[in-house]
């Protein structure tokens, strides 16, 4: 076996290095190879970390030599998006600001937890000013571009996740996700994403946004890896105070237990309106695939969004304060001026936007009492082209920047476990999510694994690389 096939999976990849028929260090000079082979167009890397992914992917053989247990992603390469600390780099969140700020001492837990597992990290992602993006264009590094079209965008503000994996420079990504900024890139670049429910995993030693919606999770070609990656990152953690204390629950055991019996709806109202043709046709498929008919409205849905705007641009803006404030020409104006409208709202507003939020996460739960799966779609659309400043929905003219996250919004507003899956549409892929109750993520994964088992959903090979 050689590093160099196509389509090694992570689990692929570990099984190889345990087994001994691929050596830990070859991965990773394979990867570091892709990476400096590709990533000059792609742009996903901000920082790479060869000496450090070289030191334990030696420490690994050598374990393994002695056999010793090494972990259940033994050898898999992974990076991050850079707002995770990275033990020995400044955690920049894609600002110019951070820059100023000490090296980070200690790795972000999910670093911690995706190492003692046995992955390699290779390096840091690029990704939207602060994480206030759904473009994935960044003014400071410069945009991703997206691996199957690099004239377009990759999606935000997870966007170098989205373009290193959709681009196979690595396996496994991980990125946050406050208002859609896994499932967008997820969506763009044509790959599997999972935004667990809030809570589910530790956010500790990672730049915030919206303390009260930031989810952190992981990125791949396969449900598989997915789900390896997300096993490994469970667990309770003091060290950030929204984390859960339930027990972790493995999901990838169970992968392929049959999803006959689950009740499964296609989101209505709201969530078919403004898309463009391909995002219904997306949706379309995997209900089709899943023998899903029945349709279920999610109330208010609109109000949800609305509200999730008021609570990010009040969080945010609270946040950074002090850095607008003090350095405001040192912002990308885009996100500048979002964070200062956001410093004026009317706390009235924010106070009805969180009692509003109780009451609509009451609604939905109450539907999760008749269904175990929602389908929506991830995006109203494929990939637009880097710079698209606006498009048309529903007759209407609306900038991308915040419209890009319509579908996804509602549902990170209260928290829900989602899994977004690819359709490989020509001659772009788009993604649909697969929206679970809260604690839920075996079932959301059990549905995005038996859509890619009947080829409903896969992520397609780069093509524009």
């Amino acid at each position: 076996m050689t590093v160099e096939q196509d389509g090694l999976s992570a689990s692929e990849i570990a099984e190889a290095v345990k087994g001994k028929r691929l050596s830990a260090l070859d991965v990773t000079e394979a990867a570091l190879a892709r990476i400096a082979r590709h990533d000059p167009v792609l742009n996903s890397f901000t920082d790479v970390t060869a000496e450090r992914a070289r030191a334990k992917a030696r420490a690994i053989d050598a374990a393994i030599a002695t056999g010793q247990n090494v972990g259940p992603l033994a050898g898999v390469p992974f990076a991050v998006k850079n707002l995770f600390d990275v033990r020995g780099f400044t955690t920049r969140a894609g600002s110019k600001i951070n820059r100023d700020l000490k090296p980070s001492t200690r790795d972000a837990t999910l670093i911690e937890r995706m190492e003692a597992a046995g992955a390699v990290l290779v390096g840091a992602l690029n990704m939207g000013e602060y994480a206030y993006d759904f473009t994935g264009e960044n003014v400071h590094d410069g945009p991703s571009r997206n691996p199957h079209d690099v004239t377009r965008m990759t999606g935000g503000s997870s966007g170098g996740s989205g373009g290193a994996v959709g681009g196979g420079l690595v396996p496994i990504a991980l990125g946050s996700d406050t208002n859609g900024s896994i499932r967008v890139p997820s969506s763009f670049c044509g790959i599997f994403g999972l935004k667990p429910t809030y809570g589910r995993l530790s956010r500790a030693r990672s730049f915030p946004f919206v303390y009260s919606l930031d989810h952190l999770g992981p990125f791949a070609r396969k449900v598989d890896d997915l789900a390896l990656a997300y096993d490994a990152m469970q667990g309770a953690d003091p060290e950030d105070a929204a984390c859960t204390t339930r027990p972790a629950e493995p999901v990838r055991a169970f992968l392929g237990q049959d999803i006959g019996g689950l009740r499964i709806a296609i989101a209505g109202g709201y969530f078919q309106k403004n898309v463009f043709p391909e995002a219904v046709e997306a949706v379309a498929r995997v209900a089709k695939a899943l023998g899903a008919t029945r349709t279920v409205e999610i109330p208010e849905a609109a109000r949800a969004r609305a509200a999730a705007y008021v609570i990010t641009a009040a969080e945010g803006a609270s946040l950074h304060l002090d850095r607008l404030r003090q350095r405001p020409n040192d912002f990308d104006p885009a996100v500048r001026d979002r964070l200062l409208a956001g410093a004026m709202i009317p706390a009235p507003l924010v106070d009805r936007a969180q009692k509003f939020r109780r009451w609509y996460r009451a609604q939905v739960l109450e539907l999760f009492k008749s269904v175990d799966v929602i389908l929506a779609p991830a995006t109203p659309c494929v990939a637009p082209k880097l710079g698209q400043a606006t498009f048309v929905l529903d007759g209407v003219e609306l900038p991308v920047r915040a419209h890009i996250g319509i579908h996804t919004q509602p549902i990170s507003f209260i928290g829900l476990p989602v899994v977004a899956v690819p359709v490989p549409l020509e001659p772009m892929p788009i993604g649909v999510q697969i929206i679970a109750a809260p604690w839920r993520e075996d079932i959301a994964l059990r549905v995005a694994f038996a859509l890619e088992r009947a080829g409903a959903a896969s992520a397609p090979p780069p093509r524009g690389i």
